[in-house]
């Protein structure tokens, strides 16, 4: 039998080797909607159209202004984190546009 600190040791390391695996409550990484994808990292963003460009970032939203020349050049993008594999993303200031539910990209090997 183990030491219980040697015990205690063990079991912390198992919970904390789990715990940077996935950007689970971040809103970092890779969104794909319909073949778009998009990349968030911290306040970076490589939007669907490839522009590389800086947004307004906190944990669980992130918002943008499209750059020209994709689609709603100068319009505003808003995304929410719902959940560790859904984000909602509303283009423009219009409140009655629809949401877009965006999911984490397939992890590729």
């Amino acid at each position: 039998m183990l030491p219980s600190f040697t015990r205690a040791a063990l079991i912390g390391a198992a919970f904390l080797g789990g715990a940077g695996c996935a950007f689970a409550d971040k809103i970092d990484g890779d969104w794909c909607l319909d073949g778009n994808h998009f990349s968030i990292n911290g306040p970076d963003i490589v939007t669907p159209g490839g522009a590389k460009l800086k947004g307004d970032y906190a944990r669980h939203n992130f918002r943008y202004v499209t750059p020209p020349p994709e689609a709603d050049a100068g319009t505003t993008v808003f995304m929410q984190l719902m959940n560790e594999t859904t984000l909602r993303l509303h283009v423009g200031e219009d409140g009655a546009a629809p949401w877009q539910i965006w999911r984490r990209c397939d992890p590729i090997s």
